[in-house]
């Protein structure tokens, strides 16, 4: 290996080259037993998908699976059961990044934006994230999410409101990157084709622009993984030993520079197949059996 090499790859991370994947997994373990800032919370069990209401008992058992390992839990929806999430989350000492899930449907939004106010009021709310991924996915005007932005931040005075997109929207986008009142930036290397080498120093630049939009406000990476199986994606290939490289640089930097970091995903998900191809069932650090992969 070139000496250029050897320093980028020193640069962007511990140097996994001389590493064996049994010795990554003890990395993985202790990492693990230490703790992490927060995990995305994948609720739906195999033959589920987004529709399907979930029961308590399948939140309770997930959420008792995940405590040992992360202080904070994320969620995407707060109706068809996912408003026992951030309750049984906070029973359990966790603290709550709680989401609104918002799309083309004016009367589920308003379902949607109704339940993450009560939760909030209710106490089960830490912060609160006004939709994920909308302007992305074209579903609804810039205008329209402002609107539910603003109006969830007039409910909710004490509690810090924020948007979920990727951290580019941010940047294109500076009157979203006003309204909130913290950045909530999904990162993710692999779908943008980023060799796993060089995977953490481009997230740390995702970050960085990021925190260029917000003009000083905080910055949540809300999202960010590598999956164990599926395919590659230009320059980046899903394996579980790339998993296992990824979610240790990705650790290790939330560490030691203090970044608020929600690793996804807690749970594969196989209905995630229709959306994103043969890669999409496979983000979870727990199977879809609800074992630890590692």
């Amino acid at each position: 290996m070139s000496f250029r090499k050897e320093k980028m790859l020193t640069l962007g991370g511990m140097n996994f080259r001389s590493k064996s994947t049994e010795e990554l997994k003890q990395l993985f373990n202790a990492i693990m037993a230490a703790g992490t800032h927060g995990i995305c919370f994948s609720a739906y069990e195999d033959g589920q998908s987004p529709g399907h209401v979930l029961q308590e008992s399948l939140v309770r058992r997930r959420i008792e699976k995940l405590k040992p390992y992360s202080k904070w839990v994320r969620s995407f929806s707060c109706i068809e059961g996912n408003e026992w999430i951030p309750k049984i989350a906070k029973e359990n000492g966790m603290k709550t990044l709680v989401g609104a899930w918002l799309g083309d449907d004016l009367e589920m939004n308003e379902k949607e934006i109704e339940s993450l106010i009560e939760l909030a009021k209710a106490g089960h709310v830490d912060i609160a994230a006004v939709g994920n991924e909308v302007l992305y996915r074209d579903d609804l005007s810039e205008e329209k999410l402002l609107e539910y932005i603003h109006r969830v931040k007039a409910a909710l005075p004490d509690i810090p409101v924020g948007y979920v997109d990727a951290y580019y929207e941010f940047r294109d986008r500076p009157q979203i990157s006003a309204a909130c009142d913290v950045i909530l930036a999904n990162c993710y290397p692999y779908w943008e084709g980023c060799h796993i080498d060089y995977s953490l120093m481009y997230m740390k630049q995702m970050y960085q622009q990021a925190l260029e939009a917000g003009k000083g406000k905080k910055v949540i990476i809300t999202e960010t993984g590598w999956p164990t199986e599926g395919g590659a994606l230009e320059g980046a290939e899903a394996s579980w030993r790339n998993s296992l490289q990824y979610f240790i640089n990705a650790q290790q930097w939330s560490a030691e520079d203090n970044i608020e970091l929600f690793y996804f995903s807690s749970f594969d998900e196989s209905w995630k197949v229709e959306s994103e191809g043969g890669v999409g069932a496979y983000w979870g650090l727990w199977d879809k059996h609800e074992l630890l992969k590692f």
